[in-house]
């Protein structure tokens, strides 16, 4: 589902993270992250404590909004997010956490999301095209 072009958006910028509880946005912006050779997007957990609250409660639903602010081309996404708490990908974001922070906090877990919809957020014809 995730195309080269999604793919490489999402490996060069910085993510915001939705999701909605009774209603109530919360939009959070993500550095610790990756997207998977099989195309699942990963976030490590270091403060997502309400994000967790509010995924636990509207059954994993998320949306991931990335954009080039070069080239203005960004993509829209939306998909249901799994927690781990162990696991190769939690390890990297462990040690990721560690060298960044200087063991002040770690990662607890990772967020592993597996995309239903991307939607074309580019200026131009395109914007709003689903993919």
């Amino acid at each position: 589902m995730l195309n080269d072009a999604v793919v490489k958006v999402l490996k060069e910028n910085t993510w915001a993270l939705g999701t909605c509880m009774d209603g109530e946005p919360n939009v959070v912006p993500v550095g610790f992250k990756d997207v998977t050779p099989d195309g699942k997007m990963v976030v490590g957990d270091v403060f997502l404590e309400t994000t967790l609250k509010n995924l636990q409660a509207n059954g994993g639903r998320v949306a991931i909004s990335a954009y080039d602010e070069k080239t203005m081309e960004g993509y829209q996404i939306k998909g249901k997010a799994e927690y781990v708490t162990s696991g190769d990908v939690v390890d990297t974001f462990k040690a990721m956490a560690d060298k960044l922070f200087r063991g002040a906090v770690t990662a607890k877990g990772a967020l592993i999301i597996e995309a239903e919809r991307v939607i074309v957020t580019t200026p131009g014809p395109d914007n709003k095209k689903e993919i």
